[in-house]
């Protein structure tokens, strides 16, 4: 297993401009995205952070009101940079999307009043998730004025693992949509830069069977379409605090609550010998639960070697997930190297 390295842009990511972010529900999907975006933008890069699922979970992260349908910075990086955002809008972009095929704007809002829009893309998910990640697509080829990238890179927050495929795989799911036409070609754009060497996609996952598993089924689905897999990020990370002996007494069955007992009453800790022996089996009911966890997790982390991509760890944050809880994670993915 290997943590962060100092060479992770330069090797694992060489050449990447869109970070697409996946992961098992629950297991901070949308806090390794945008700490992935702040770390993409230190040291004076411009990145965009793009969400698609309506949840406004960037504007929650980072303590803003709901975003609008526009990009606009929302945070400063470590060592200087910018993070922009965008929550897209599926109505607004099927807007974007007629206005720039048809000039048909204004007929377009007319639909959507109507309810066509959003029965348009209920009967037919694939085209929806053509526009998105369509919108997406243009943020990460988008020159300036200077002939320059408007973004050095653009993180995405996708769907979940379970729809991950589904979802980038543009192509085959419009195929019995428009096999010819602006959509068709506009899918097979799209489709171009999800499959090109500048998309990489980053799965989350925590060290618990069910995640792992789904990592591993959704690493294999991409690879059957020929998507690239970026690296795994394993959050949540405990360090244990106990030494690797203690652990394999408490996993073996070979922990003693009465030495604990004896040490407590030697120490003054306990008031008598049954509060001592309470006091004890108490902790040793402890210490054996975080033997066994830290067990489960070395099988969790030998599990995901068979992935062969790199893996990130991420440490489980004291104070729960806010806006420093994101800086302090943007900054152990600086100091660690994988920005």
């Amino acid at each position: 297993m290997t943590s962060v390295t100092a060479t992770a842009r330069d090797t694992d990511w060489d050449g990447v401009r869109l970070h697409v972010v996946t992961g098992k529900g629950g297991t901070g999907k949308t806090t390794v995205a945008a700490s992935l975006a702040l770390a993409l933008a230190s040291g004076g890069r411009k990145v965009l952070l793009v969400e698609v699922e309506g949840r406004q979970g960037i504007a929650q992260i980072f303590d803003l009101p709901p975003l609008p349908y526009e990009e606009r910075r929302i945070a400063v990086a470590p060592g200087g940079g910018d993070v922009h955002a965008l929550a897209i809008d599926p109505e607004e972009a099927m807007l974007d999307y007629l206005e720039m095929f048809y000039g048909m704007r204004r007929a377009g809002r007319a639909l959507t009043k109507m309810g066509i829009v959003d029965f348009a893309t209920t009967v037919a998910p694939g085209f929806r998730d053509v526009l998105v990640t369509g919108k997406t697509t243009e943020a990460v080829r988008r020159r300036g004025k200077n002939g320059r990238r408007v973004y050095d890179a653009v993180v995405l927050d996708a769907p979940p693992t379970g729809r991950i495929g589904r979802f980038l795989n543009v192509t085959e799911e419009v195929a019995d949509l428009a096999r010819v036409g602006p959509i068709k070609n506009h899918s097979e754009l799209v489709s171009g830069v999800v499959k090109s060497a500048e998309t990489a996609v980053h799965f989350v996952t925590l060290l618990e069977e069910m995640p792992v598993q789904e990592t591993l089924d959704g690493i294999a689905e991409l690879r059957s379409a020929g998507l690239a897999v970026g690296g795994i990020f394993i959050n949540m990370v405990r360090e244990s605090q106990l030494p690797e002996a203690v652990l394999d007494s408490a996993v073996k069955g070979r922990f003693d609550a009465a030495e604990i007992a004896l040490g407590l009453k030697a120490a003054g800790l306990a008031d008598g010998a049954s509060d001592a022996t309470a006091v004890a089996e108490a902790l040793a009911a402890e210490v054996v639960e975080h033997a066994r966890r830290t067990e489960l997790e070395k099988t969790e982390r030998a599990t995901l070697r068979k992935a062969t991509v790199p893996c990130y760890e991420l440490p489980l944050l004291a104070d729960g997930v806010d806006l420093a809880g994101l800086y302090e994670l943007a900054e152990t993915i600086c100091a660690e190297g994988a920005a």
